[in-house]
């Protein structure tokens, strides 16, 4: 079956702000399909200067309390990189890419489809690895 892959209209280099970035990065999450259950908060890191450009880092905690447990026993993090930029035109849209916590594979905003089951695995992982210590 044929799928629409979301992405959003990302601010341009000369209009990006640290707060800009993680309200974007919000709305992006905004077009995923992932269950209810799903709570998740978006945390500025830091700021990476390079050559060529300026890098934003982001995590995005995600976790799925019930009222049974309200304190997770696992969490599962999306890395996100918001790129700024020194060379190209600052009416460019930013550079965005995410990674998940145990992969080290780059995803794209508009390249790819996000998949709940990523955060699953990452936290029957870490379950299965706290419950054999």
């Amino acid at each position: 079956a044929e799928y629409d892959i979301k992405n959003i209209q990302w601010t341009t280099c000369k209009d990006f702000t640290v707060q800009r970035g993680q309200e974007q990065i919000e709305e992006y999450i905004s077009t995923w399909e992932f269950h209810e259950s799903w709570l998740h908060w978006t945390q500025f890191l830091r700021e990476e200067d390079t050559k060529y450009s300026t890098r934003y880092h982001y995590r995005v905690c995600w976790s799925t309390p019930t009222r049974r447990k309200p304190i997770p026993r696992a969490t599962a993090s999306v890395y996100f990189i918001i790129e700024v930029s020194k060379i190209k035109p600052a009416t460019l849209p930013v550079e965005v890419f995410f990674v998940l916590e145990t992969s080290r594979l780059i995803h794209r905003p508009g390249e790819c489809r996000f998949r709940e089951k990523w955060l699953k695995d990452i936290i029957e992982n870490k379950i299965i690895l706290m419950e054999s210590l």
